[in-house]
């Protein structure tokens, strides 16, 4: 009986000294990052994402809007090598509520959207993601979260060599 109870004591000791890193996640509070709410916004993003994506041509006349702007996410390295002209910039990794309030301050203002994987042949401007991980997803969802709803995300692949869309950058013809 003693030795049981050694081990039991020695099992319950050693678990309770474990690092950190063994823990499940479960066990690892963190009240800045909520998966549940990141999943239902996923979930509620794409719904709306769905209705909400647009032709080149359809693109172009809602930028010419009153209340809308074109937002380019990507880096600033590569959105300054090239982007549609007139588009304003906020790093993807920049995306905070103040961030996010001085590009767009009214939550109903009609944003529209691009990424990488809608441009072709211009691979160093607009160097292709893997489809599950184009900017497009994080960015329409990301935005979702923030509260904005007027979202709009341009839906083909166009080649800004033939595109009625203008673009400009360093590497802009």
């Amino acid at each position: 009986m003693q030795k049981i109870c050694y081990f039991l004591f020695l099992a319950v000791f050693l678990f309770n000294t474990l690092p950190a890193s063994f823990a499940s996640p479960s066990q690892i509070p963190n009240e800045l990052i909520d998966t549940p709410a990141f999943l239902r916004d996923v979930n509620n993003a794409q719904k709306l994402r769905l209705k909400h994506r647009i032709s080149e041509e359809q693109f172009i006349n809602m930028m010419h809007k009153p209340n809308t702007i074109v937002l380019d996410a990507r880096s600033p390295e590569r959105f300054n090598q090239m982007h549609i002209a007139g588009a304003k910039h906020l790093n993807f990794a920049d995306f905070t509520t103040d961030a996010l309030k001085t590009i767009i301050a009214d939550k109903d203002t009609r944003i529209l959207i691009y990424c990488n994987n809608n441009i072709k042949n211009a691979e160093i401007a607009f160097p292709s993601k893997a489809p599950s991980a184009a900017l497009n997803l994080s960015t329409y969802t990301s935005l979702y979260s923030y509260g904005y709803r007027n979202i709009f995300e341009l839906g083909p692949v166009i080649d800004p060599t033939n595109s009625k869309l203008s673009f400009e950058g360093s590497l802009a013809k």
